[in-house]
């Protein structure tokens, strides 16, 4: 399902917002799944009560390790990857699960079978970062360093 939807300019956590919604997580997942008879979930923009606006697309594989074009690496472990303003997250920003963008204008947010654009971000969540056959494994060993700011 192809979703083309616009986000106004700001500072934006961009990375699975189960990561930073935690207060707000169980009035996601209604939105999510409100109307649903299948087992999917909805995607696009969507308001809380609280007038908080972000954006949440499906990952193509559920949980794992994406990237953007710049190999930024996104945690999942909600099966989806979205978009909220950083000052709307209740949680403290781990910019190793996800990435801090600045959009300076309003932008553009899409899904397509699991391709997403979060303005100039692109993540392919169809090309999933394989893991180690290791079943000690853990991807949050990759990430031994503070995250980088994006500035566009």
């Amino acid at each position: 399902m192809k979703h083309n939807l616009t986000m106004p300019a700001g500072r934006y956590y961009v990375g699975d917002l189960c990561y930073v919604m935690h207060n707000e997580w169980h009035e996601v997942c209604e939105l999510l799944f409100e109307g649903r008879t299948d087992h999917g979930c909805n995607e696009g923009v969507f308001t809380l009560a609280n007038g908080t606006r972000f954006a949440i697309f499906s990952t193509a594989y559920g949980d794992g390790v994406y990237h953007d074009q710049y190999l930024k690496h996104y945690c999942v472990d909600a099966g989806s990857i979205g978009c909220i303003l950083a000052t709307a997250c209740t949680e403290d920003i781990r910019e190793d699960l996800g990435n801090i963008v600045d959009f300076p204008n309003d932008f553009e947010v899409m899904s397509d079978n699991g391709k997403m654009r979060f303005g100039h971000i692109h993540i392919d969540t169809l090309e999933e970062e394989e893991e180690p056959e290791d079943e000690n494994y853990d991807p949050m060993d990759d990430f031994n360093y503070v995250g980088s700011r994006h500035h566009y």
